[in-house]
């Protein structure tokens, strides 16, 4: 259990968008109302719900907002999205998963494809690169949470799989289906994480140079625009160098 963190330009893309995305609210709300009507609406008795909640609790979602989306699943007439993912590749041969929450699949897929096609990628068939992913549970916690020897130790004894840790933070890897038990023990240690979520981790990444890291990064900003999109992976790797450049 160690390593620096191969995956962390993904996640703090990912952690960068998130946080400037004027529709993050909607997003968050959509994920709590499926979670909501998936199961029981009481977070403590629904681990999903639970997991959209912590979300949109650690992106300083009202309380208000919360329980409205919650109060969704069971209103009749209300909105009924379906779980879609879509694959393909980018620029310089990267590997995307597209996560989306739909009421429209036409409309989605139109939108995600033409994402792609405006942006040097191009749409692939279902599992055409999810094969070079795990699906995992995944923690992070900010580099305050303690030292990585602290991080590694808690993780240990809560039951995680790996631990990376940099400057920036930490991010710890559990098996899908033990994450909520392994997120709990973790809160116990650590206190509470910055995020919980199911993820997918690229089994090898693919570094980029600055041209295709421009371009790739384009065409992640407007999958993530889309109301639909909820989350964008990829096995893309960028240094800070060329982050840099590219602000």
């Amino acid at each position: 259990m160690a390593g620096h963190s191969k995956f962390k330009n993904i996640m703090h893309r990912k952690g960068a968008q998130d946080k400037k995305r004027s529709n993050l609210f909607s997003k968050l709300s959509r994920e709590i109302t499926v979670a909501a009507k998936m199961g029981m609406p009481d977070p403590d008795m629904n681990p999903r719900l639970r997991l959209a909640v912590n979300a949109a609790k650690a992106q300083s979602m009202p309380k208000d907002n919360i329980q409205r989306a919650i109060d969704k699943a069971s209103m009749a007439g209300g909105e009924d999205y379906e779980e879609v993912r879509y694959e393909g590749y980018g620029p310089g041969g990267v590997a995307l998963i597209v996560e989306a929450l739909t009421d429209n699949r036409n409309r989605t897929a139109t939108n995600v494809r033409t994402a792609f096609s405006k942006n040097g990628g191009n749409m692939g068939s279902e599992g055409s690169v999810s094969h070079g992913f795990e699906r995992l549970g995944l923690i992070e916690y900010p580099a305050s949470a303690g030292d990585e020897d602290k991080v590694l130790e808690a993780a240990i004894e809560a039951g995680a799989d790996d631990v990376e840790s940099s400057d920036d933070g930490h991010a710890i890897w559990t098996a899908s289906d033990a994450l909520h038990e392994v997120a709990g023990n973790l809160e116990k240690a650590l206190g509470e994480a910055e995020s919980v979520k199911l993820a997918w981790k690229p089994t090898i990444t693919v570094a980029m140079d600055e041209g295709a890291a421009g371009t790739l990064l384009k065409l992640v900003d407007t999958l993530d625009d889309d109301d639909d999109v909820q989350t964008v992976w990829g096995n893309y790797e960028i240094s800070d160098e060329i982050m840099d450049k590219l602000g």
